[in-house]
């Protein structure tokens, strides 16, 4: 079987430094792999997009040598597989409908406990909820091996579209990483927490899980993650080589001192062929970089 890794980004913002680590991480796997990589734009949450970002995300991409296979996939696009989907699981009891507030659930323990699961309510002010039955505990990491999750969370019968309407992220990205026939997922170490919900779904489908891979987080000064939300810099499309090589060396793979300044082709093919998961921090917790 042919390897698909994918970069997908949140259009909410231009991409900054921690963003960078994550599409080079990806890029550089799938490469090495001989595989193809793909570009999806998880936009299935508007009140968070921000105008032009996922044209200005492509772009940054192109001028850092990111070059994707086929045609970018746009969440958006994907709303009637996503409802076809939920319809299914609503006919054969694998999912329901909720009107628990998030003050109920505080108020309960902070863990969904199951309180709409035979109230046999209708879609109208409604949440839609998975039945958990056989929750995730564990998965592999192909870095850091079994990584071991929270079991009330993993038990908690999660939500797969919310009540105003809006496509849950997990449902979302596994029916597309099916769709897209992607192999691995090479991402942040801050979606460790969700991968077992998104096992938990493969294994409703009746699919095989991919494979994962979580990349250590860039820290801000203040040892916040860098992220859009906490105002992290975009990375700079005019001279790319700069960002790129500390993308390198952050990821394990500092480049020879002959090689600094070098075009970001160049640095790129050094990635490819020097690219070992074995030379990726250890830690699966965030480190400071940058």
């Amino acid at each position: 079987m042919q390897y698909v890794g994918r970069f997908a980004p949140s259009p909410s913002g231009p991409l900054h430094f921690g963003s960078l680590i994550a599409a080079l991480g990806s890029y550089l796997q799938a490469r090495a792999n001989q595989g193809r990589w793909l570009v999806r734009i998880e936009d299935i949450d508007p009140p968070r997009e921000v105008e032009g970002s996922a044209d200005a995300i492509l772009h940054t991409l192109d001028a850092y040598g990111l070059h994707w296979d086929d045609k970018v996939l746009y969440q958006h696009t994907r709303y009637d597989a996503y409802q076809s989907q939920i319809e299914t699981w609503l006919t054969n009891g694998n999912a329901y409908y909720c009107q628990c507030t998030r003050r109920q659930i505080k108020d309960a323990g902070g863990i969904y406990p199951g309180t709409c699961r035979q109230r046999s309510l209708d879609s109208e002010h409604s949440a839609v909820r998975i039945c958990i039955d056989n929750p995730v505990c564990e998965f592999i990491d192909v870095k850091h091996g079994a990584i071991k999750l929270d079991g009330a969370m993993a038990s908690e019968d999660f939500i797969i579209k919310r009540r105003d309407g809006l496509f849950a992220y997990n449902l979302a990205v596994v029916l597309d990483d099916i769709f897209q026939g992607v192999t691995e997922v090479v991402r942040g170490a801050d979606l460790i927490e969700p991968t077992g919900r998104q096992v938990s779904l493969y294994q409703k489908l009746g699919a095989s899980p991919v494979s994962y891979l979580h990349l250590p987080l860039a820290l801000n000064a203040d040892r916040n993650k860098l992220s859009k939300q906490n105002h992290a810099p975009a990375i700079d499309n005019a001279n790319p080589g700069p960002a790129l090589e500390a993308a390198l060396a952050f990821l394990g793979h500092p480049i020879p001192v002959d090689l600094h300044g070098a075009k970001v082709e160049e640095l790129l093919l050094w990635g490819i062929e020097n690219w070992q998961i074995n030379k990726l921090p250890a830690a699966t917790e965030v480190i400071t970089a940058f």
